[in-house]
């Protein structure tokens, strides 16, 4: 995409207040995409906006309120969404979450997987026909490398038996990409390209949560949010990638994930489960 032809075209992003989010949306603002913001903290957003005013002064920013632990939040938001634009260009799934403890979503669901995994299905589903009709369009996940240490608990996904924060959040960052994997399929000659991505192992509020003493052992091996953005923004804005789908990507380049992501029968089962969780 061009500079000229992003006049007009919307992006919406995800978890956009902070980190990864924040970079990737000022530099949408800067390459002249119509930003729509879904932020839980009105506050945040309102601060974000007059940043983004303040660097870019004709950038066009809508911020629009949305929980992500909440079904019903998202749905009235794709409702709100939908009256308010005819199309939408670029879906970047950017939020995410990594509980320590095992919390609960509005919807009783375990936070890593309400959160990470059901809530950018819920809603990428919700404005799937949106993104059709503004062919060519393009839905960019933010999966992670810690897929690698998980598989899709199906007996157990919430993890009420016995709850680890590595499994619980790995878990979801699988189910990223095995949903991105099985959308692609279905969106195959519809315009609609869909990826995944690690953005790298980035210095974000994702980690807040941690014990002090295992953040500090890894702010070493950090890298900053704005490098951590490269590759959402690649993905989103490269021409290289305009008919590419279903891939994993890490630092601009297509890899292979850990073998589990690639299965047809898990991440059938898996569209199963979230269509089921969802109610859709």
């Amino acid at each position: 995409m061009e500079k000229m032809e992003r006049k007009g075209k919307v992006c919406l992003i995800t978890g956009a207040t902070s980190g990864i989010g924040k970079e990737t949306a000022k530099s949408m603002a800067a390459g002249g995409f119509t930003l729509v913001l879904l932020v839980r903290d009105s506050m945040k957003g309102d601060l974000l906006v007059e940043e983004l005013k303040a660097l870019y002064p004709e950038a066009t920013v809508d911020i629009m309120h949305c929980n992500l632990a909440s079904f019903a939040s998202i749905r009235g938001f794709a409702s709100k969404f939908k009256s308010r634009y005819n199309r939408l260009d670029v879906l970047i799934n950017n939020a995410g979450v990594w509980e320590t403890k095992r919390n609960l979503s509005e919807d009783g669901i375990e936070m890593n997987f309400a959160v990470n995994h059901l809530a950018p299905f819920l809603l990428t589903n919700l404005l799937i026909d949106v993104m059709k009709s503004s062919a060519p369009a393009r839905i960019i996940n933010v999966a992670s490398e810690a897929h690698k240490y998980g598989s899709i608990y199906f007996d157990d996904p919430e993890f009420e038996k016995k709850y680890s924060m590595v499994k619980s959040y790995a878990q979801s960052k699988l189910a990223n990409i095995l949903i991105t994997k099985k959308l692609s399929q279905q969106l195959r000659g519809s315009g609609v390209t869909v990826n995944c991505l690690h953005p790298g192992f980035v210095k974000t509020r994702l980690f807040e949560k941690m014990p002090r003493v295992i953040t500090g052992l890894l702010t070493p091996f950090m890298i900053s949010a704005e490098r951590g953005s490269q590759t959402t923004l690649f993905l989103a804005t490269s021409p290289e990638v305009g008919g590419v789908s279903g891939e994993y990507f890490v630092k601009s380049k297509s890899v292979q994930p850990r073998p589990e992501a690639l299965r047809q029968d898990i991440a059938d089962r898996l569209w199963e489960l979230s269509m089921n969780y969802t109610g859709l």
